[in-house]
């Protein structure tokens, strides 16, 4: 996997990306003191709003970005949103009142709604190779697992001899030397797009993806993610602290056994991908997710709920995750030309966001409501239906190439080139508007 990084410009923008991980796991830190300074025993509704405001950006000016980022150049797209990133975060230690914490975190998080789908788009333009990409996206999927577990203890180390103001300052240093990478080197911009108008712009990837049927696929094991995710993030702190009693260390221990399992998989997912097709592989990894919600619930009804039996669960939920989220990259890419790529990447952006903004406040009422039980069964057949969606959605032996014909072009037309019947892989366009074999 790591032979991956020889490549000078794909090293450089992962090591932007690990650095702009890393400041922004200062921040999650920094923002929630925030909160408890401003309003003390409020400070999670403060925190509340700063996540769904998080959600919209992601939601709503992600499309919007990627209908655009064809059109610039990608470098400098890229190093001026992050020192957009670099101004919020320096002006957060600045802030006295909530509704001017709103208005920054939202102007970053619309920076980050524009960044990270086209940095996702850039990658597979700088590793054509399609197995060098695969290695390239495990190594992302450890990035963001090891920002869990460094982020948090970097910030404890600094909160020892700084105020969380320092905070905001090591997020402003991330991103600054996330844009110093990124302008060290060149980064392939796709040719220019035909000219559209701005309905057309910005809402063509989401027409592109959905027309897809393995994005239509990739869509419902998003949803399959964002169900046995929302169970992990949103409900651990209360099944540690309060169901079984345990301290700080246990909650920490216990997701690091989620983490564990992602980066377990991560691990291994290369040379796995290399001999096995993504379908499967994915739909492996929502069946492991979905079983180890539904044998915790069993050992909860057996046994009761015990620390071992939510490590081993969790384990297992962070294995499939990971099984799940590291291929999209591979469809995506396999599924668009590199002009539309960006769309691509911002309806993928989007749509998996908005997955989530259902999920993480239905897995938070489901045990606030009627218990554990009904949390991990209401989360499980919800991930269920997903993947029955999935398998419906996505047909099995998705081919890469599909024989085809264009009746409707004439025979000197370039792209038949006198041949209407031919063969080559499917991409939605205007020459392909609809996944079939007759145009």
């Amino acid at each position: 996997m790591l032979e991956t990084l020889r490549n000078r410009r794909y090293r450089h923008l992962f090591f932007a990306q690990i650095v702009a991980l890393l400041g922004t796991g200062l921040m999650t830190v920094a923002l929630g003191l925030l909160a408890y300074d401003l309003q003390g025993e409020n400070a999670a509704l403060v925190l509340g709003t700063i996540f769904t405001l998080k959600m919209v950006a992601y939601v709503g000016i992600a499309p919007i970005a990627g209908a655009y980022a064809g059109r610039v150049n990608r470098r400098a797209l890229l190093v001026g949103l992050d020192l957009v990133r670099v101004m919020v975060a320096l002006l957060l230690p600045l802030i006295a009142e909530p509704w001017q914490a709103y208005l920054l975190i939202f102007v970053l998080f619309c920076a980050s709604a524009g960044f990270t789908p086209t940095f996702q788009a850039t990658i597979p333009d700088v590793l054509p190779d399609e197995a060098q990409y695969s290695r390239a996206l495990s190594l992302s999927r450890l990035a963001y697992d090891l920002e869990n577990i460094l982020s948090p203890t970097l910030a404890g180390l600094m909160l020892l001899f700084l105020s969380y103001d320092a905070l905001f300052m090591g997020t402003g240093i991330g991103f600054a030397a996330s844009a110093l990478l990124v302008l060290s080197v060149s980064i392939p911009s796709p040719k220019p797009t035909p000219p559209r108008g701005i309905y057309e712009r910005t809402t063509r990837g989401m027409r592109l993806y959905l027309a897809t049927p393995r994005l239509r696929g990739l869509l419902a094991i998003s949803l399959v993610v964002s169900s046995v995710g929302a169970m992990v993030l949103v409900n651990t702190v209360v099944l540690v602290r309060a169901e079984l009693g345990l301290g700080e260390s246990a909650l920490a221990a216990t997701m690091f056994a989620f983490g564990l399992g992602s980066m377990v998989a991560a691990l291994v997912l290369p040379r796995i991908l290399d001999r096995v097709s993504d379908r499967p592989v994915m739909l492996i990894g929502a069946v492991i997710a979905i079983l180890s919600l539904l044998v915790l619930a069993a050992v909860v009804v057996l046994l009761g709920l015990s620390w071992a039996a939510l490590l081993l669960s969790w384990f297992g939920v962070g294995f499939g995750y990971s099984v799940m989220l590291t291929p999209g990259g591979r469809l995506i890419t396999r599924s668009s030309h590199a002009g539309d790529r960006p769309a691509l990447f911002a309806a993928q952006f989007a749509l998996s966001h908005a997955c989530w903004l259902v999920t993480y406040p239905l897995s938070g009422w489901l045990l606030t409501q009627f218990g554990l039980l009904v949390a991990l069964f209401g989360l499980a057949c919800l991930a269920v239906l997903a993947l029955g969606v999935a398998l419906r959605v996505w047909p099995a032996g998705d081919p890469i190439e599909v024989e085809h014909s264009h009746d409707s072009l004439p025979p000197d037309h370039p792209h038949v080139q006198g041949q209407r019947r031919h063969s080559h892989p499917l991409i939605i366009d205007e020459l392909h508007p609809k996944w079939a074999t007759r145009f």
